[in-house]
């Protein structure tokens, strides 16, 4: 079974490809897709779209796993980032992917056992958990790969 599990954003999409199996998750892709500032948002999210459906296409993946939104103060970065989730949840629809979604708390826990671990400790428990040689940069990889992880942890 493939998942992919993606940090939305729109500046910084992170996403990791992970295939169960065995014993443990093998990561088979992961990374971030970065945007341009100065292009306009209908640009950026164009530009979202494509990638994510060539990884949609790729690797058909039996899930995609999404962070659920949470944002309390700034309301105009939670209608971009809004924005951006409904790109990903188009592009995995007209693949009749199914999708989930976890808040940032359950992901942390899934993956670190607190539901409070900063960036760090996801980063380092993803290079651990999925025998990377490297802490995954920038932390919105990890980020990709905490979800898809999460969701292999919960459909076990």
């Amino acid at each position: 079974m493939i998942v992919i599990g993606i940090d939305p954003g729109v500046a910084r999409t992170g996403y990791g490809v992970l295939r169960k199996g065995g014993r443990y998750p093998v990561p088979l892709d992961y990374g971030c897709i970065e945007t341009a500032a100065d292009h306009t948002q209908a640009e950026r999210l164009l530009e979202i779209y494509e990638r994510v459906s060539a990884l949609f296409d790729e690797y058909e993946p039996a899930w995609v796993v999404l962070e659920k939104l949470f944002f309390s103060k700034n309301v105009t970065t939670a209608m971009r980032v809004s924005e951006a989730r409904g790109i990903l949840l188009l592009a995995a629809e007209q693949r009749k992917i199914p999708i989930a979604e976890y808040t940032p708390n359950q992901i942390k826990q899934a993956v670190t056992g607190s539901g409070r671990a900063d960036k760090h400790q996801v980063q380092e428990m993803m290079r651990r958990l999925l025998r990377l040689r490297e802490v995954p940069q920038p932390d919105d990889t990890a980020d990709g790969l905490a979800v898809a992880l999460c969701h292999i942890n919960m459909v076990r």
